[in-house]
Parts: structure tokens; C-alpha cells; sequence
């Protein structure tokens, strides 16, 4: 896969998980040929991983380089004057035209000039492109037609799909704030330009240029599409920031492995259970600088995880500040503090304002509770039901923490110990110990790599007999560095990657392949690493080269004869952690 559009996540690699959000959207992108499918906004709170999960569909479709062409812009926080958005917006949808077109990728990162793209409009006959940028460059002078700059800017991917008889997916991200930055001046001494949403009212119609709208503020964003977008154009998508068990285990092992932090297979399943598999909860906790940080143990990953909750300065709690702070400033009283909380810690029910009021025990009347009530959904602290006067807690067990720590002690005089709820927690995942073995064979189909790996790394002195069977050399190890997916290079140049290469002080080397199919693995397969082995004891004759492979699904009767033959380590689970 290609990635001309630079993703926010990073590395490629630490996107993880989401399959079942991508086997929704694939079908609803498959249709996008055929004109079947709706536009959509995907509605989420920041750091939910909204962006990566648009800015990769924007990457896949790019690189399938089938019938759908992608564009995507990201409406940003910052001032701007309408005739330079609108040649902004044109200069990256055609640039991106462009580079799908002629499969450039770097015309996706560094978007060409408008003279450029008239160039090669011209060079190319296509008489859409010369007569835009004619009609952009003369206008964007004070006293140009500056409506119908943006007007030709934001409907070009539906004339073109019109003109050419071709699809485009039109992705905006954080739409919320076409309505809050853009400036009828370029001094911006006048309000801002809040109608703006509206051109797209009709756009949002297009079937051979539907949009996937994204934002931050789910109540503001809302209010923009019933006013300026009617309802029902946009099909609502809920993004719930948490991945599942599986996929949460997963991104402990990525982040870990990319950011070099240790870990090991019982602290990487604590640290997930206590992060509820959030990815951004996670990231937070395996890069959190807090004093004598250590993930290998128990105690550590508790200090990381209530540091990330507790410490102001920490990411995870300024991340929710931005959201708690707003409406703090509008409802700072303990009547709307104690509602909050008391919401969130109840979010699996609807309440009014009069079942709050005789539960709380509040001196408020029915009214005044509702007012604040609406000011905390206004602020995306909690949400509002099918009828008026419903309100609940966000289904969001970040939030419940952060808001705890920031205001229990208010309410109840007396602070929250999340440090020994986290414990507790932690105790009970260890009274699990006999299931957890289960479980983990379980994830060793998915990621077995990452767990042997880090179960490497985790042991100071072992024989490798503890994990495989077939070992010839039992002496115990003591392994200095382990390394995933190293590649290593053949004499014809052809380049070969060994799963796991761990290095003992000794001078001997675990070279492990890893087979993560459901079904037996044949002589073929073994044959092949066995030729890996051949490759890297020839670029290192003096390193003793002690080989193993792991195959969920087992061996065939050939490949385990082999594998006794050459001395290579046999495993189908994972004993050891």
C-alpha cells in the first residue's frame, strides 16, 4: 500500500485495528462506482481517531487506484480570508486530481501552483482546469466575485465526476470550522462567514461526488447540518473511540516495539485493560514522561496510568481539559459539576431534569437544571435523548476518570485513590491468571511475534527450549537485543525478512519465523526459512544461529520431519510469558 497523504498517526504501522469500521465502509465505497451510496459524517470527540481512519481510506483508495478518485481537506483553526480558501480548497482537489491521474505522489504532499495546474490543463486539454484558474486568478483581487470563487472551488469534484463520468470521494475533515474561521476580509475586522456550510447543501446530494464529513464537536456540528444541510442528506456515523480486546492488546504491542519502550505480555494485557483499549489512552501511557516510569511491572503501570489521569500536564488529561474547561467557564458551580459526574458515572441511563433533581438531592428547580444540562451538551460532555428533556453520560470511561479526578473531591470532600481502584483492578486480572494462558494462545494467531518478542526482551536469562520443542542447544541464553522484522539481503540482491532476531552476549543468535495461519504450514514454507537462515549465517560466519518457527496452525508431517532434520524449533502456542 502507498501513502501520498503524510497520515497524522505517524508510522503507518501503528494503525491498528478497526476492522470492523472498515468492513462497513468498504461495502458503502464499493457502491460509490454504481451511485448507490450516501454521504456520510463521522461524528467523534478529538484524539477519537477519526482523521486516521479518513486520511487511510484517502491512502487505500489512492493506492487501489480504481474507479473512486479521493480528495480531502481539513478545515483548520486558523483565520483565513474566503478567496484564498477558495484557492486553496481548488489548488489541493486538482493537485490531488492530478496525482491520481498521473499516479505522482508528491503532488498529494506539495500541491502545485495555480499556474501550474493551468499548465497542465494545457498540456493535457482538459479545458476545465484552464478556464478555473483564469477565473480564480482574476477574481481574487478585493472586488471580485469572491462567492463565485468559492462556489467553482467547492463544487469542482462534482463537475468533474459530471464532465468525465468519474467518482470522487470528497473527504472534509473537522467541518465544524468552515463556520467559525473564514473572513469576508482579509483583516478579519468582521464576524465570520458562518453561513458557508450551506454550499454544500446541494453537494451533499451527489452520488458521483458523495461526502465523508468528519468533526470534534459532535453538538456543533450537528446544529451546522440541520441548518445548512438539512437532516437527512449525511448518514450520521457514531465513532466510538475504543478498539476491541483484541485490537487494544495489538496496539500495546505496536506502540511498545515503535517507541522502544519495554514491556512485557502481562503488563502489555494490564496496560490495556486499564486504558479500555484506547488507542490515544495507550499512546499516552506507553510515551508518558512521569518520574521513574517503568512498564514492565505492575506498580509501574499503574503510576503511568494514573499519571495520565491525575497530572495536569500529562497528554491524556489536557487532551479532556480542552472539552471540560469550556464549560467550567460557563457553569462553574457545583450543581453543574455534581450533574456531570453523576451522568457520567450513571451513562448507561436517560435522565430529566426532575429524576436529577430528587436523586441529587439539588435545591435547582426542573428549569434551571435543564438550562445547565443544555450547556453541558452544547460543551460534548454528555448527550441529549429522542425526547427534549433526555440526557445521559457519554458512553466514554476516559471521561468518567478524568472528571472524577477533577472533581470528586468537590463533591464528596474526599479524592478519589484511582491509584487502588487500578490495583484492584490489576488483582483481579491476576485471580484470572488460568484464563489469561487461554487467551493469550488466542492472541498468538493474531500477533504472535509481538508476544514472543516481548517475552524475549522480558527474560534476563532462558533456554530457548521454553518456548520451542526441537531444540538441540538448551545452555541458557542471555539476550542483549531483540529485533522484529529485520531484513536481510540475498546475493541477488533479493530481500528477505526474518520475523524475530534475538541476540545473546554469548555470540549465538534466535532467528524465529512466525506463521500465524489457522491452517498446518508446509515443507515449502519451512524450506523458505530455512534459506533465510542459510542468508544470515553467510553475513555473519562467526554467530552460532539457533533457528525456531512458530506455526499456529501446526506442521504437516514433511515440514515436521524437516524441521527435526535441520535442527529447527517447533512451536504451536505460546507457554512461556
Amino acid at each position: 500500500m502507498q501513502y501520498p497523504l503524510n497520515e497524522k498517526i505517524g508510522e503507518p504501522a501503528l494503525f491498528v485495528g478497526r476492522e470492523k469500521e472498515f468492513n462497513s465502509f468498504n461495502k458503502w465505497l464499493g457502491n460509490i462506482p454504481k451511485r448507490l451510496s450516501k454521504s456520510r459524517v463521522i461524528i467523534a470527540r478529538r484524539k477519537s481517531g477519526k482523521t486516521a481512519f479518513v486520511q487511510r481510506i484517502f491512502n487505500q483508495l489512492w493506492s487501489d487506484n480504481g474507479a473512486v478518485i479521493p480528495f480531502y481537506f481539513e478545515f483548520g483553526e486558523n483565520k483565513m480570508w474566503y478567496p484564498n480558501l477558495a484557492i486553496k480548497y481548488y489548488r489541493i482537489f486538482a493537485s490531488q486530481y492530478i496525482a491520481f491521474l498521473t499516479r505522482t505522489q508528491k503532488l498529494v504532499k506539495h500541491p502545485l501552483s495555480l499556474e501550474q495546474i493551468r499548465e497542465f490543463g494545457v498540456s493535457e486539454a482538459i479545458t476545465p482546469l484552464i478556464d478555473d484558474v483564469d477565473f480564480l486568478i482574476q477574481n481574487k483581487k478585493v472586488g471580485g466575485s469572491h462567492d463565485l470563487m468559492w462556489d467553482l472551488a467547492c463544487s469542482a469534484p462534482h463537475r468533474f465526476a459530471d464532465l468525465y463520468d468519474q467518482r470522487f470521494l470528497v473527504i472534509l475533515d473537522e467541518f465544524q470550522y468552515i463556520t467559525q474561521y473564514i473572513y469576508p476580509d482579509q483583516h478579519y475586522k468582521t464576524a465570520p462567514i458562518d453561513t458557508l456550510a450551506g454550499s454544500y447543501h446541494h453537494l451533499s446530494e451527489s452520488k458521483i461526488a458523495p461526502m465523508l464529513v468528519t468533526g470534534s464537536y459532535a453538538d456543533l456540528l450537528l446544529k451546522i447540518m440541520s441548518k445548512y444541510l438539512e437532516a437527512g442528506r449525511l448518514k450520521q456515523i457514531r465513532f466510538y473511540p475504543y478498539l476491541t480486546k483484541d485490537e487494544g492488546l495489538q496496539a500495546v504491542y505496536q506502540y511498545a516495539q515503535f517507541y522502544e519502550e519495554p514491556i512485557t505480555n502481562e503488563t502489555a494485557w494490564q496496560i490495556n485493560e486499564l486504558c479500555m483499549a484506547d488507542p490515544f489512552f495507550i499512546s499516552c501511557v506507553i510515551l508518558n514522561e512521569s518520574e521513574g516510569k517503568d512498564l514492565t511491572t505492575s506498580e509501574g503501570v499503574i503510576n503511568a496510568v494514573n499519571y495520565e489521569i491525575s497530572a495536569k500536564t500529562a497528554e491524556m488529561s489536557q487532551n479532556w481539559a480542552i472539552y471540560i474547561e469550556l464549560t467550567v467557564a460557563q457553569v462553574n458551580n457545583l450543581n453543574a459539576k455534581q450533574i456531570l459526574l453523576y451522568l457520567s458515572k450513571h451513562n448507561s441511563r436517560y435522565f430529566t431534569p426532575q429524576k436529577l433533581k430528587e436523586e441529587l438531592h439539588l435545591e435547582l428547580e426542573p428549569n434551571d437544571i435543564y438550562r445547565q444540562l443544555l450547556i453541558l451538551k452544547e460543551a460534548d460532555l454528555i448527550t441529549q435523548g429522542v425526547a427534549d428533556i433526555d440526557f445521559r453520560g457519554l458512553e466514554d470511561g476516559t471521561l468518567n476518570l478524568v472528571l472524577r479526578n477533577r472533581f470528586e473531591k468537590e463533591i464528596k470532600t474526599a479524592a478519589p485513590n484511582l491509584k487502588t481502584e487500578f490495583a484492584e483492578e490489576i488483582a483481579k486480572l491476576t485471580h484470572k491468571n488460568r484464563q489469561l494462558q487461554g487467551k493469550l494462545n488466542h492472541y498468538a494467531g493474531k500477533f504472535a511475534e509481538h508476544i514472543l518478542a516481548t517475552a524475549f526482551r522480558s527474560r534476563k536469562r532462558f533456554a530457548l527450549s521454553k518456548f520451542f520443542q526441537n531444540v538441540l542447544d538448551t545452555t541458557p541464553l542471555n539476550l542483549q537485543k531483540v529485533k522484529e522484522r529485520v531484513v536481510i539481503q540475498r546475493e541477488d540482491g533479493k530481500a528477505m525478512e526474518i520475523d524475530i532476531v534475538a541476540e545473546s552476549v554469548c555470540g549465538r543468535v534466535v532467528l524465529v519465523e512466525v506463521k500465524k495461519t489457522q491452517t498446518p504450514i508446509g515443507l515449502t514454507l519451512v524450506e523458505d526459512f530455512q534459506e533465510k537462515v542459510e542468508v544470515y549465517q553467510s553475513h555473519f560466519p562467526d554467530a552460532m544461529v539457533l533457528p525456531a518457527y512458530f506455526s499456529y496452525g501446526g506442521f504437516v508431517d514433511k515440514a515436521h520431519d524437516f524441521c527435526v532434520e535441520h535442527g529447527i524449533g517447533m512451536a504451536e502456542e505460546i507457554l512461556e510469558w
